[in-house]
């Protein structure tokens, strides 16, 4: 689910900064996904690029995928699964935290 390879290049890139960019992560993703949860489906396409890129960057492989998906569902017309997106971030989350948790200690 988490491409942890990218998390170990992340901060090796971003140094003292990585706390940093996981919690502007988490701040702007959790907007999204807050709009997603109460039904807004205004920018659906939008929202679903804006998670993959930002799913790419922090290394939520998983997530990522889904969201390239939903853009292009999104972008044709077609609907989206937008609980599976919500579940997988979700997970992702928690498995992501956990293991910098971890890797902390």
């Amino acid at each position: 689910m988490i491409d942890w390879q990218r998390v170990k290049e992340l901060k090796s890139e971003m140094g003292d900064g990585f706390d940093e960019i996981v919690e502007v992560f988490l701040d702007e993703v959790d907007e999204v996904v807050a709009r997603l949860r109460a039904g807004d489906r205004s920018s659906l396409a939008a929202d679903m690029h804006f998670l993959k890129g930002a799913s790419l960057n922090l290394g939520f492989a998983r997530l990522a995928d889904l969201c390239g998906q939903g853009e292009s569902r999104a972008n044709a017309g077609d609907p989206v699964d937008v609980d599976a997106v919500l579940a997988c971030f979700s997970a992702s989350r928690g498995e992501f935290l956990d293991g910098i948790n971890r890797a902390a200690a």
